[in-house]
């Protein structure tokens, strides 16, 4: 094989050197050289976490600017609503959305985050759809819009009870806002993007500054002891107890948002009888299972034993059964809870709150039982 086909050298974060300095163990994540866990060891990471401050390296996802050719925000907004099924529109000034972008079929390209910044959209797509999620937006919006990723950029996030008092020593009007706010804010004398988000249940933010200024801000946040950084390992079993999904695991294009029980991310205005009801790809699927539901639903497993139960691991009705009624797409072992977890897709008829199902484990059939998400409340700051 000549040298131009080989496999591209993995890239690297403006963190790399910050986390080879602490002893982290880095590995292929999305085209990237990520760090996956600290010596201190996954366990402590996600419980470190849940009691006090984990500092997330996410440089690797994509930052990416919208702006009307008309120079109207609302321009902006009507467009992006062509390519999701949210309320773009009616998200204000310092506020931002969960969205989906879909396909004809009404399943899931990818999920983001849409941020109104006064005279642009801000939106932060996944590090492994940020190419395909650019080229698509070009295709559908590049007549009307200015689409401009922001490669010069990183994306660290502060998660935990206590990220709001280690953020605001640097940045005291932090501490003033809310889930889902977004704000221009002065740190270490650089302008970074604040909103208060995250993606572990816990109250924390999300700080986009420039490439050059991260490695600095990232040191002078770790002098707080209460701040740990936090790898890949922690943040997986993070989220899985926050019942947040992971796109490629638990999101795909086959799997629509009502699939995906997250018909909570679709408003009234796109819904049917709304002021801007469908007009996004695979409306009418989509609208259809929000009245009449889908075939198969997201939902929580409890495992009964102490056996963990992995993403890709089929599901069955009974302990004898050769007919599948669902596959998990997401497990491991939940540090908060003290036992192993996972999510999983059922069919319809049998995604039954507190039924039991059984899991193939290595050719052994391991009990679980449908629970409600999440695992372990949220602790959003919401007032």
């Amino acid at each position: 094989m000549s040298e131009a086909h080989q496999k591209a050298p993995l890239l690297r974060t403006p963190l790399y050197k910050f986390h080879a300095e602490r002893g982290a163990r880095l590995v292929a994540f999305a085209g990237y050289e990520m760090p996956v866990q600290y010596p201190t060891g996954i366990l402590s990471e996600h419980l470190h976490t849940r009691a006090a401050v984990g500092l997330f390296d996410v440089s690797h996802m994509g930052q990416i600017e919208l702006r009307s050719t008309s120079g109207r925000l609302e321009d902006a907004a009507r467009a992006l609503e062509t390519l999701v099924p949210i309320d773009v529109l009616g998200i204000g000034e310092g506020r931002q959305r969960y969205a989906l972008f879909t396909n004809a079929a009404g399943g899931i390209l990818d999920d983001l985050m849409v941020a109104n910044r006064g005279d642009r959209l801000l939106l932060v797509v996944n590090a492994a759809c940020k190419t395909a999620d650019l080229a698509h937006m070009r295709q559908n919006l590049g007549q009307t819009c200015k689409i401009d990723p922001l490669p010069d950029r990183a994306l660290i996030a502060l998660q935990g009870p206590l990220a709001q008092a280690a953020l605001a020593r640097l940045a005291p009007a932090t501490a003033a806002m809310r889930f889902m706010d977004v704000r221009t804010v002065s740190i270490l004398g650089a302008d970074c993007e604040v909103s208060r988000s995250g993606y572990t249940g816990e109250d924390g933010f999300e700080i986009s500054i420039t490439a050059d200024r991260v490695e600095a801000l990232a040191r002078v946040l770790c002098e707080d002891t209460s701040v740990m950084p936090i790898g890949l390992g922690a943040r997986d079993s993070l989220r899985l107890e926050a019942g947040l999904c992971l796109y490629g695991s638990d999101l795909d294009p086959t799997t629509t948002p009502v699939m995906a029980s997250l018909e909570w991310a679709i408003q009234k205005a796109r819904r049917v009888g709304g002021s801007r009801a469908g007009g996004f790809p695979g409306a009418e699927i989509i609208l259809r299972e929000l009245a009449d539901g889908a075939p198969r639903r997201r939902v929580g497993l409890k495992v009964e034993d102490r056996v963990p139960v992995r993403g890709g691991a089929k599901l069955y009705a009974d302990e004898i059964s050769a007919s599948t009624i669902g596959i998990v797409t997401s497990g491991g072992f939940g540090p908060s809870v003290q036992a192993p977890i996972a999510m999983g897709y059922i069919d319809e008829n049998a995604a039954t709150t507190g039924k039991r199902v059984f899991g193939e484990v290595r050719g052994k059939r391991i009990a679980l039982q449908i629970c409600d998400l999440p695992f372990v409340p949220h602790r959003y700051k919401r007032d």
